[in-house]
């Protein structure tokens, strides 16, 4: 049991273990993939997420169709990129591989894998580079399990055959020209310059079925093939220091002889020439000196139009939030003055309205009393009409009963 789980451990078989994170050290499913992620606590190679902005996956359609860029410039600013990353990691170790992910997906857009020789240096650059800034960016490192690069990168891309473009899961290696790889890794670029040449010349088209099967079989083919070259390049580079050697140690006795034997003139004239050529080098090491400073100072250059460009551009940022905020401002002084002026005009209008109303009470108070005194007057009057008929009623009543009194008495 314990054999087949190791034979099966990092490919499609497994059903624990995540077979891409494991190949290529990233998932394009992230923290939501179904299977472990093995992330290694110590390792040789280090990764530096989404560190490299490809102009052409910057301006990359839905389609996965890219737009038209000028290759030359592209390029020439990618050696500058990778150059300038070189450069800081070397400083924690010697590097053996640096490679840079050419891919659109998130997950392995801009990657940069660097893989040292000793284990210890991938440990102090993981450590000093972690949280620094890069172009105004935040670095995020860690270890990748990711050692052999022929197993990650896409054969098909290798050999210019690749369907699914930027958006492929394998890595999309980015290539630097032979003069920038000879100067950053001396001898060793040249010999896995020329293995990525013939490996690139290999186009295997693989199924479903029978990749595992061609999987090991490549490895082991490969590893016999690297074998026995590198055992075959060993004998004819010892042979050919031999060869060197010999022919070094025979120059120099016959230069040494000819040179006992020519007279003064010839030493001067040799001296002169070597003089000359002296003034050559100087002169071509100051060239080179020169264009080396050149091109530190145009990095430097860009590099301090970037921070301007980003100061302008957060200078811009805040005066406009500045403006915004003055024109939130001045609408709220609007709206409270306009909030005022209609509490004031409705104070008015009740105002008004309360003056109407107590002068219709007065109106209406005034004229009910005069109503009612012409009531109390006509009362009045009424009663005392009706007082002065009774009492004439009466008076003639008495004026009655005496005249009949007196008729009787009579």
């Amino acid at each position: 049991m314990a054999e087949r789980l190791a034979s099966i451990f990092g490919t499609e078989k497994d059903k624990i273990n995540c077979p891409f994170y494991f190949k290529i050290g990233a998932c394009r499913h992230g923290e939501r993939c179904s299977r472990l992620h093995n992330k290694p606590a110590i390792s040789q190679t280090i990764v530096i997420f989404n560190m490299y902005k490809n102009p052409a996956a910057q301006i990359a359609n839905v389609d996965g169709q890219t737009l038209e860029i000028d290759e030359k410039e592209n390029q020439q600013q990618f050696e500058d990129f990778y150059e300038d990353v070189f450069d800081e990691l070397s400083r924690f170790g010697e590097v053996e591989e640096m490679n840079v992910c050419d891919n659109f997906g998130d997950h392995l857009a801009g990657n940069v894998y660097c893989k040292y020789y000793a284990d210890d240096d991938a440990q102090k650059s993981q450590t000093n580079l972690h949280n620094r800034f890069y172009a105004g960016r935040p670095l995020v490192v860690e270890f990748s399990p990711v050692t052999d690069f022929r197993e990650a990168r896409c054969r098909q891309f290798d050999a210019g055959e690749c369907s699914r473009g930027g958006y492929c899961n394998f890595m999309h290696l980015r290539q630097i020209n032979r003069d920038l790889g000879y100067a950053l890794f001396g001898s060793k670029y040249r010999r896995r310059y020329r293995r990525s040449r013939s490996s690139s010349r290999d186009r295997y088209y693989y199924d479903d079925r029978d990749r595992e099967r061609d999987r090991y079989r490549d490895k082991d083919r490969d590893y016999d093939r690297d074998r026995h070259r590198d055992r075959d390049r060993s004998r004819d580079r010892h042979h050919n220091k031999d060869d060197r050697d010999k022919d070094r140690d025979r120059n120099r006795d016959k230069d040494r002889s000819r040179d006992r034997h020519h007279n003064k003139d010839d030493r001067d004239r040799n001296r002169d020439r070597d003089r000359s050529r002296d003034r050559h080098h100087n002169k071509d090491d100051r060239d080179k000196m020169e264009r080396d400073r050149n091109h530190h100072h145009n990095r430097d250059d860009r590099d301090k139009m970037e921070r301007d460009r980003n100061h302008h551009n957060n200078k811009d940022d805040r005066d406009k939030a500045e403006r915004d905020r003055n024109h939130l401002n001045r609408d709220d002084r609007d709206r409270d003055q306009n909030r005022d002026d209609r509490d004031q005009n409705r104070g008015d209008r009740d105002r008004d309205q309360n003056r109407d109303d107590r002068d219709r009470d007065q109106n209406r108070d005034r004229y009910q009393n005069r109503d009612d005194r012409d009531k109390v007057e006509q009362r009045d009057r009424h009663h005392h009409y009706r007082d002065d008929r009774d009492r004439n009623r009466g008076d003639n009543n008495n004026n009655n009963n005496n005249n009949n009194n007196n008729n009787n008495n009579n």
